[in-house]
């Protein structure tokens, strides 16, 4: 049951992707949790609408299993968030599970937003307001942006090469890039105009390390989180309108981990600072993996609609621990990593990141769709 050990759970929400129904439909159709992905999806259609200016049918592109795209970005944004919503009330409601006493939560990228709305900081409807009336222009700005991995498989990128060569890219004035998030000490994620990621890529490989490889990705994607925003005044602008948005006088609970900042920075007055923050910085993604692990979480649920980046993060660190220490620590050495204070003062700075293979990792949507319906709690 999640709703055991509760106190040792985090909840992890995701972003966008170029896909975003996940296993949306069959949860839609199921007896018991139809109602509440419907009523979400709802209310997320009317305040959709209201942004793009037409009648926006979340519920009917959910049952027909239509996939959003670039052109209809506003509706994918929406279209998570309702979803996100939906699957923390079932827990609530059906299977009886405490969220507010969870650990933490985060969320990468726009999963953020939603996990403040999960934790009270906002409603949906006032939270969904700030991406939305800035989609139109993401996705102007998405057309000839380019995303790449770069990473080295044998050392740890230096951070500050990264960011001065960054600006020195974008100081040549043909286009600019920067770092849309930090995915683990020798992989980031990049996001850049024309050419920008592969006079990069040679520039670092030139001068700084020549053992380094960018793998790209196609198409065209929002340039959330880097300054590629301030082509048009974005961070600005949302700045602006964070003055009077409803809410966000509510300190997180359970605390809310920003990618912003690495660390559970929301408190009762701070949401809009932050959140404007959050529009063009990094994602901090592998601070968020080190302080889940270093906090002693035992379990991360993760929550929306087929979720990726983060799952995947931790399989890769589970992975790579799994291999580096087979037959060198035992399971009990590892769990006792944390617990201990004493142990903690005097282990290396990072060692809670060996706990990566213990820690259950659960898909929501999965989990939801495998209980049987007569055991959801009266």
């Amino acid at each position: 049951s999640l709703a055991e050990r509760i106190a040792y759970t985090a909840f992890a929400f995701r972003g966008y992707n170029e896909t975003n129904l996940g296993r949306s439909g069959e949860l839609l159709a199921h007896p018991v949790y139809g109602d509440y992905y419907a009523d979400a999806l709802r209310r997320a259609s009317e305040e959709c609408s209201d942004a793009v200016g037409h009648k926006v049918d979340l519920v009917d592109r959910v049952r027909r299993g239509e996939e959003t795209s670039l052109a209809t970005y506003a509706e994918a944004i929406s279209l998570i968030v309702a979803v996100e919503q939906a699957q923390i009330q079932i827990l609530r409601s059906v299977w009886r599970v405490d969220y507010s006493k969870a650990a933490m939560t985060f969320g990468y990228s726009l999963g953020e937003i939603s996990a403040l709305v999960a934790s009270g900081v906002l409603e949906m409807n006032a939270a969904l307001r700030i991406p939305l009336s800035l989609a139109a222009e993401c996705v102007e700005l998405a057309h000839g942006v380019t995303l790449g991995i770069f990473f080295s498989r044998r050392s740890v990128l230096p951070l500050e090469d990264v960011n001065r060569l960054c600006l020195t890219i974008n100081h040549q004035g043909r286009g600019v890039m920067g770092v849309s998030a930090y995915l683990s000490p020798n992989s980031i994620l990049l996001m850049g105009q024309q050419d920008t990621l592969q006079r990069f890529g040679k520039e670092f490989r030139d001068s700084v390390d020549r053992k380094v490889h960018l793998r790209m990705h196609g198409g065209d994607w929002p340039p959330l989180h880097t300054p590629i925003l301030w082509d048009k005044c974005i961070p600005n602008r949302a700045a602006r309108m964070l003055h009077t948005l409803p809410g966000g006088f509510t300190a997180p609970t359970p605390p809310v981990l920003s990618l912003v900042t690495g660390k559970t920075s929301y408190n009762d007055y701070n949401a809009r600072e932050i959140i404007h923050r959050w529009v063009d910085h990094p994602q901090r993604l592998w601070d968020a993996v080190f302080a889940v692990l270093n906090q002693g979480v035992e379990r991360v649920v993760h929550v929306g609609p087929a979720p990726n980046i983060i799952p995947s993060t931790f399989k890769r660190l589970a992975d790579n621990v799994d291999a580096q220490t087979r037959g060198r620590l035992g399971v009990r050495t590892l769990k006792a990593i944390v617990p201990h204070p004493w142990l903690k003062r005097i282990l290396p700075d990072r060692a809670a990141l060996l706990r990566a293979p213990l820690v259950e990792q659960v898909i929501l949507e999965d989990w939801l769709l495998a209980q049987p319906v007569g055991s959801a709690a009266p």
